[in-house]
């Protein structure tokens, strides 16, 4: 099982999440639609303003009436006062009392016949009454409504407070009161002129059936509104969180290496960037798969090539301590020289070729002049001498310098790869030339020789680590396998290619051709 490894935090601020960030999406997709309709929700506690309204739309009525029933009392003779005072309730639909000076009952418009206020007992309604009651109760208490006092009959007159404020004060008092039902009932009080005070007493049961009739329908908007959001939170959380779960799956699986092949969905169908990211995390599994195979190639093939010098090593070593002819130890140690270099060699060049990957991707590239880096090259190259007489013919560029973009150190392990394998595979006093030259904006550097040439069916397999083929009559050992390889890493670390083609002119021998694009001069 693959250890796990702590990673530093890399979440940007603007994307971290604090608490949130500790719930699964469905439900946070679910809290923000439902906190939408919560604020839907809160057209209920509007319906107490739209009631509080409507009630003092129906107390300034009731003062009104109040007044003009005073008013047409205190001028009809007193044998009409009754049968005026039956029209005005009838047409009022108020409950209409006439008190003296005293404050005892003179008429009321129930005993003469019309029962036009009549409060309704609560425990003879059907549970639909009570459970409306029940709603407005919560509704009263959760928005603080004031609650109106419990409506009593009074027997004298002065019990009633409008009666009182009436008589006292020549004003028009009005009260809102609470019956059993919580419907609410609104009395009103005026002095008459002459004498007495009449009261006004209604039933204003409209006014809760007003609210509850919007309440219901709110409520049925809301209930359906609120049924279409969950469904479509649903639906939205599992076009996001079911894919997410499957590629997380996925990536756990990648993370703990229990299978070769881990299959990322790419979920080709989805268009949107959850299917980018499912893409991008599959490229992304593939190109992993694909270094952990190169890398336990790369170390099979470490393994293969080592074992050869160190077997030729440890038979002359132990050959030594047997052998007393001092010709056959001089040539054991001979054999233990060029091992030794070998593996000084071999090694060498697996530690660059294993590190290069990693340097070119942070290295810092500056301007290079090719032009100029490939002539100081040569020249430190003649400085030393080359072996067997051959010669370097060197085409510099005539229209001013050609430049990259690139790491100096880098570019010139590249040349030098290339020049030692020309020299390498170069017949006795034979020549290498280079070209070097700007072509439609990318600049191409050429590096031909004499020898055997590059068979059509291997070009591609000398850029391969460990591949080589060795000129005849070369030692065994006395390259790594790596010089291409490296080169043409290195080559494509800087954006650009690396092939073997054929000469132009017919002759055996091979040409190397190198690309870089160049540097812009802005």
């Amino acid at each position: 099982m693959a250890p796990v490894t702590d990673s530093p935090r890399s979440d940007d601020g603007d994307l971290a999440l604090r608490w949130s960030g500790r719930v699964s999406l469905t439900p946070r997709i679910l809290a923000v639609n439902i906190f939408a309709l919560a604020l839907l929700a809160g057209g209920f506690f509007y319906l107490d303003s739209y009631r509080s309204r409507i009630e003092d739309s129906r107390v300034a009525q009731a003062a009104r009436e109040v007044r003009l029933v005073a008013e047409a009392l205190a001028d009809a003779a007193p044998e009409r006062r009754d049968r005026l005072l039956l029209r005005l309730a009838r047409d009022t639909g108020a409950r209409i009392r006439l008190y003296d000076d005293s404050g005892d009952e003179i008429a009321d418009s129930r005993d003469l016949g019309l029962a036009n206020f009549r409060l309704i007992d609560p425990d003879k309604e059907p549970w639909q009454q009570n459970a409306a009651r029940f709603l407005d109760a919560v509704i009263d208490t959760v928005v603080g409504a004031a609650r109106a006092p419990l409506y009593r009959e009074h027997q004298a007159g002065y019990d009633w407070p409008d009666v009182r404020t009436a008589h006292s004060t020549r004003t028009l008092p009005t009260t809102v009161w609470r019956a059993p039902d919580r419907t609410p009932v609104i009395t009103a009080a005026a002095a008459l002129p002459n004498g007495g005070t009449v009261m006004t007493t209604v039933n204003a049961r409209d006014i809760t059936q007003t609210v509850r009739i919007e309440r219901y329908r709110l409520s049925v908007v809301l209930g359906i509104v609120t049924l279409v959001s969950v469904i479509l939170s649903l639906f939205l959380a599992r076009t996001i969180v079911r894919p997410l779960g499957r590629l997380a799956r996925a990536a756990v699986r990648v993370r703990l290496g229990r299978a070769r092949e881990v299959v990322v969905p790419r979920l080709p169908s989805r268009r949107d960037e959850i299917g980018m990211l499912a893409r991008a995390l599959s490229d992304m599994s593939q190109a992993l798969r694909a270094r952990i195979d190169a890398t336990e190639a790369f170390a099979a093939d470490v393994t293969h090539e080592l074992k050869n010098p160190l077997a030729s090593l440890r038979s002359a070593a132990e050959s030594l301590a047997t052998v007393e002819d001092p010709e056959l130890r001089a040539r054991l140690l001979g054999i233990v020289r060029d091992d030794i270099h070998r593996l000084d060699r071999l090694i060498t060049d697996i530690s660059d070729a294993s590190r290069l990957d990693a340097q070119l991707s942070r290295a810092k590239f500056d301007p290079i002049d090719i032009g100029a880096l490939v002539g100081a090259l040569l020249d430190a190259r003649t400085d030393r001498g080359i072996e067997r007489g051959i010669r370097i013919a060197y085409d510099t560029p005539g229209a001013g310098p050609l430049i990259v973009m690139g790491d100096g150190a880098r570019l010139e392990r590249v040349f030098e790869n290339l020049i030692d394998n020309a020299i390498s595979f170069s017949p006795d006093d034979g020549l290498i030339t280079i070209a070097i030259a700007r072509e439609n904006g990318v600049l191409v550097v050429r590096v031909e020789d004499e020898g055997p040439g590059v068979p059509e069916e291997a070009r591609d397999a000398i850029f391969r680590r460990f591949q080589s083929i060795r000129p005849q009559g070369e030692a065994f050992g006395t390259h790594s396998g790596l010089g291409l390889a490296i080169a043409r890493t290195i080559v494509e670390g800087h954006q650009g290619r690396i092939a073997v083609e054929s000469r132009d002119d017919r002759l055996s021998g091979a040409r190397f051709v190198v690309r870089f694009p160049l540097a812009d001069r802005g």
